[in-house]
């Protein structure tokens, strides 16, 4: 996964805390936005990471944190910690077996601003999974993706970042094979009666393992901005 010049530079950071990968997205998203003075300004990072311990992320929305359904008794018991976080969205877990990926990347360069890019993180995810296996489609009302028919879809991957002079942080977490029932401590993203599932869940035996999916997931955004800028798509 080594960069060249024209690749991002791809960081796998195995398991890692939540607030330590935190503050390196900071760091980076500094770093990129000060490359701009440089002619050959950075084409970005992207981060990998399974966060451990398992983390429930709480945003700044003002109803967030009435969607934490546990109790602070049973996460303690449970070894999942609570952090708050400057990302859009509203409430999501984190944890083993769910990759969570933190692209930081300078979003005049791709030609996008917010919705454009959510949309076209959301495409990425879709490249990934259909080289899976699994048909994943987008929810007009619910950014992410999701699996399974309209009324009885299961999300597989969360969404939410933040940008910072057009610079981007935070980013997705797609289930590979987590503890689905640690969902059952939140309602996921704010939405009721909204199901959760993984690739293992959808594929079974047929689900790559998490390095294969890191690679692949490197592939799909080195391809992706290897093409032209979006401006001319509507973005």
């Amino acid at each position: 996964m080594a960069a060249t010049p024209t690749e991002l530079t791809v960081r796998d950071l195995g398991r890692m805390n939540y607030s330590e990968a935190l503050s390196l997205q900071r760091s980076l998203q500094q770093e990129v936005i000060a490359a701009r003075t440089d002619s050959r300004s950075h084409p970005g990072f992207l981060l990998m990471v399974e966060h451990d311990p398992p983390v429930i992320t709480v945003s700044r929305r003002a109803e967030a944190a009435d969607h934490l359904i546990a109790t602070r008794e049973t996460l303690t018991g449970a070894g999942i910690e609570v952090r708050e976080t400057d990302r859009g969205g509203d409430i999501t877990y984190h944890g083993p077996g769910q990759l969570v990926v933190y692209p930081i990347l300078d979003l005049n360069r791709l030609g996008l601003r917010l919705h454009g890019y959510m949309r076209w993180l959301e495409d990425r995810v879709l490249e990934v999974l259909a080289t899976c296996g699994i048909s994943g489609h987008r929810d007009d009302s619910a950014t992410g993706v999701w699996v399974g028919p309209s009324g009885g879809d299961r999300k597989i991957c969360a969404m939410g970042v933040r940008v910072s002079r057009w610079v981007s942080m935070h980013g997705l977490a797609l289930n590979v094979d987590p503890d689905l029932t640690h969902f059952d401590l939140i309602v996921p993203c704010g939405l009721h009666g909204r199901g959760v599932t993984s690739m293992r869940r959808e594929r079974g035996d047929a689900c790559p393992d998490m390095g294969q999916v890191k690679q692949i997931m490197v592939d799909a955004f080195n391809q992706a901005l290897d093409a032209p800028p979006l401006r001319s798509r509507g973005n």
